[in-house]
């Protein structure tokens, strides 16, 4: 572990860009000064969250603020999810506030406030994955709540405002189990360490969780799981996220989805690698797979149902991290592997489709499927995007979640949960139905004749192309230096030396048996 000013540069760049676009006057001459600081500081956060994770990728963790900030593999995991999915949904904001701003929706403050929170909210979910503190990252949780609930509710309209008040009620509820089992693992430290400060260090939780209690580990998990997950949306601690990701502009959603519910994601893992070497891999594994199944079958069914775009793409969020939680508690080296795959693979179809949605409401004004019709007639290259989105996240080659998604039942048949798995496959054709009503109805129908032809800008369009590339280019072949992070990723969970290639999955069995091997410090 080396000490490093990048963690405190990628955390300084969101925060100071808040604190400048805050400074603002809030006027109409002001709205290109706030636009052209926004641009400025998402493009600096997306080159230092790069050199950040290319420093930890050539197998060097690095820390800060004498070890309370720490970066290894899995941070760095979801440290570059966050830079690249705030600058893609930033640069789509360029245009789809402005467009809100020109039709009245939002007035130069509201303009302002958005700016000045989607800054924050970056801050606080960058603060979340690179916490080593487990205190400080119980407080960055937290802090995502307070931070994107203003963009919720950005609107000032009823729906909106409601869905703002669920969200932190339920948030603040939620997370307060998550405080239960921040302070029992921290009390469980200081009863064997010898320096009772050190406890609050996860690193060194992580070190010595062989001699924690078990029964105490067992416990904090659960008031872990169940605070974290209702976070992440997991069922049935899900019901702020469907009117929360309905409500919110659509690149706010994009962040909400694609970003905020995996950084929950990240703290549980941080949880289940403590929880594993305590007391052994089936108790935490368990949970996690009843949890996974249950977000899995109930999210599929509310989501064939929705006739409103962001109420059924929230609800595909449900079922996608149940799809992330089921990997992760069948387990063992493919298991963890395709859970983070599938985080990032969702992360990227997930902002694609958000952001579509955003084109659907401009070009539309309205989120109603049976009034949304004929987008690919009227507006072309939204609707081709909506239409790869929306088989993307229906799990259809050769788009990246089909390769996730084969990994995760392959490691269900691989740890023996067959009858589970095929339960999932079946309620994975109802998933399939759903998007197959997007495509066919909303994409393909016929357009309403009051609809003009004519695509959005291209500061809406250019962000989702990129996506799009990626979206393909992570189904078609995993880049190499992104696979081998989510390897050394999977090693830190599982405590190897090294991780087995997942983005191979047809591979021989071979080197999945070396993650057996005990693991190697890293420098």
């Amino acid at each position: 572990m080396v000490p490093s000013v990048l963690p405190l540069l990628a955390l300084a760049v969101p925060l100071v860009a808040a604190i400048g676009i805050a400074l603002l006057p809030a006027r109409d001459g002001t709205t290109r000064r706030t636009e052209t600081l926004h641009l400025g500081a998402i493009a600096a956060l997306s080159a230092v969250v790069l050199a950040l994770v290319v420093e930890v990728a050539r197998g060097t963790d690095v820390s800060a603020l004498g070890g309370w900030l720490y970066v290894d593999p899995l941070a760095a995991v979801f440290v570059a999810l966050i830079g690249l999915i705030g600058l893609l949904t930033g640069l789509y904001a360029w245009g789809y506030v402005r467009h809100d701003l020109e039709h009245g929706e939002i007035g130069p403050r509201g303009h302002k406030i958005f700016h000045v929170f989607f800054h924050l909210f970056l801050f606080t979910m960058l603060l979340v994955v690179t916490s080593n503190n487990i205190v400080m990252m119980w407080v960055a949780v937290e802090a995502t709540t307070l931070g994107s609930a203003f963009l919720v509710g950005l609107y000032g309209k009823r729906p909106s405002l409601e869905a703002a008040w669920k969200y932190v009620i339920i948030g603040t509820v939620g997370v307060a189990f998550g405080l239960y089992g921040t302070v029992l693992t921290y009390a469980d430290g200081a009863s064997v360490l010898a320096d009772h400060e050190g406890a609050i260090l996860w690193t060194n939780l992580a070190a010595h969780a062989s001699a924690l209690d078990p029964m105490l580990v067992k416990i904090a998990f659960v008031f872990v799981l169940i605070g974290f997950g209702t976070k992440a949306g997991l069922f049935p601690m899900h019901a702020w996220l469907p009117d929360a990701h309905s409500e919110a502009p659509s690149p706010v959603s994009a962040l909400l989805s694609a970003v905020l519910l995996k950084c929950a994601l990240f703290v549980v893992i941080r949880y289940l690698i403590l929880t594993t070497r305590a007391v052994g891999a089936d108790f935490p594994q368990i949970l996690l797979m009843i949890l996974g199944f249950a977000s899995v079958a109930v999210a599929s069914f509310l989501l064939y149902v929705q006739k409103d775009l962001k109420r059924k793409l929230a609800y595909s969020s449900v079922e996608h991290i149940g799809l992330i939680a089921l990997a992760l508690g069948f387990g063992g080296p493919l298991g963890i592997g395709a859970a983070i795959l599938h985080a990032v693979n969702h992360s990227l179809a997930k902002a694609l489709i958000f952001c579509g949605s955003g084109n659907v409401l401009m070009k539309y004004g309205t989120r109603d499927l049976g009034e949304v019709k004929g987008l690919l007639r009227v507006a072309p290259a939204s609707g081709v995007m909506m239409m790869i989105g929306s088989l993307a996240l229906a799990g259809f080659p050769p788009f990246n979640l089909f390769v996730s998604e084969f990994l995760i039942l392959g490691a269900g048949i691989a740890s023996g949960h067959w009858v589970v798995t095929g339960l999932v496959v079946l309620l994975l054709t109802v998933t399939v139905a759903a998007f197959v009503q997007i495509v066919s109805g909303s994409v393909l129908g016929k357009a309403p004749e009051r609809i003009g032809v004519g695509d959005v800008g291209w500061r809406a369009l250019a962000p989702m192309g990129v996506l799009v590339a990626l979206v393909v280019v992570m189904g078609v072949a995993v880049p190499r230096p992104v696979a081998r992070l989510i390897e050394d990723a999977t090693a830190v969970v599982v405590g190897a030396d090294r991780a087995t290639p997942i983005a191979a999955p047809w591979q021989k069995a071979e080197p999945i048996a070396r993650l057996a091997a005990p693991a190697a410090p890293r420098s």
